[in-house]
């Protein structure tokens, strides 16, 4: 694969995302605007749905990548589950779309993605896998609704959504460079999706022009659990599941322990809050964009580093996931999130 070539490629993709955004918030003005309220972590009146110039700057290298010979034209099938997912996240962006139609289309994109891979029975965790069997369909679908909902309740305040797409799919896609000394089809998948993301999120830098919305926050979450699973699922096992846990470290900990406390605690677990740690760091450190830096500051200097020691020795696999979680659960329990 011709190095520049593909750079030029992620280039047009980032441009087209960026000038794609500019034309989705002309739109979003007129019909579109979030309005501030008790839940919100945002004071003013901003157009969301931004994530649709995102998602269709993905396609567009997709296809481009595909056609290259770069990217098999089989991966486009489960990837193309992705824009039901898109598609009831903008409906819902436009109004509110029932909990229980935005669940059934979520399981059923991640059905489809699934009998696309044929099925997904063993489980990478290191230095050894484990046979799932019919369970590790269950476990997908899991996955695969899991993470496409934890971006979506993350995605609370200006740029922390996009900059932790781009940080986990660029940080996978180095991981893959190095472990296969190439970049194949679901690292150049990764790192379309970064320079996607790179180009709505000049827009959604603090103070955001324009949010990302249901649309966008939702199928990026998705893609990036459904190339989880290909990269498991294709590449002899991959990264492995332990990798993969600790890049999304920050919003995985974060997301799971908020809802588990709401549920533990009889909340209304299903409607909108304001108790993410996250949310209430914005709110004592008096900002968006310094709750991203720290964000940006874990990633690199402690998820990325313990990610990289998880894939060069496996048998510390699973120690480097517990040590990596631990400090972003002790700041979600002493920011007392899911607390009201």
């Amino acid at each position: 694969m011709p190095l520049l070539a593909l750079c030029a490629v992620l280039i047009g993709t980032g441009i087209l995302a960026f000038f794609l955004t500019g034309l989705v918030r002309r739109y979003a003005l007129s019909r579109l605007v979030d309005i501030p309220n008790l839940r919100s972590s945002h004071c003013e009146p901003t157009p969301r749905g931004g994530g649709l110039a995102l998602v269709t700057a993905f396609f567009a290298g997709c296809l481009v990548t595909i056609a290259q010979g770069w990217v098999p034209a089989n991966l486009s099938v489960p990837l193309l589950s992705g824009l039901l997912i898109a598609a009831v996240g903008f409906w819902d962006d436009h109004g509110h779309v029932p909990a229980h139609f935005r669940m059934a289309a979520h399981i059923a994109a991640a059905s489809w993605a699934l009998l696309a891979l044929g099925g997904f029975s063993e489980l990478p965790l290191g230095p050894t896998s484990l046979p799932l069997g019919w369970v590790g369909a269950a476990f997908a679908l899991l996955w695969l609704v899991w993470l496409l909902n934890l971006f979506n309740f993350m995605d609370g305040i200006d740029a922390i959504a996009g900059s932790e797409v781009i940080f986990v799919a660029v940080a996978a896609a180095i991981l893959m460079f190095w472990n296969a000394g190439s970049l194949a089809g679901v690292g150049v998948c990764s790192v379309l999706l970064a320079a996607a993301t790179l180009g709505f999120l000049i827009w959604n830098w603090p103070p955001a022009k324009i949010f990302m919305g249901d649309v966008g926050s939702g199928f990026v979450g998705y893609s990036l659990g459904l190339l989880a699973l290909v990269d498991m699922k294709t590449n002899g096992g991959g990264l492995g599941l332990p990798v993969w846990l600790i890049l999304n470290g920050v919003f995985l900990v974060d997301a799971t322990y908020t809802l588990l406390w709401r549920m533990v605690t009889g909340q209304k677990w299903y409607e909108a809050h304001r108790s993410h740690a996250y949310q209430k760091a914005a709110v004592i450190l008096g900002g968006h964009g310094v709750v991203v830096k720290y964000v940006i500051v874990i990633n690199l200097l402690w998820l990325f580093p313990l990610a990289v020691a998880a894939k060069i020795w496996p048998s510390f696999a699973l120690a480097a996931t517990l040590i990596a979680l631990a400090p972003p659960l002790a700041l979600a329990i002493g920011l007392k999130a899911g607390q009201r």
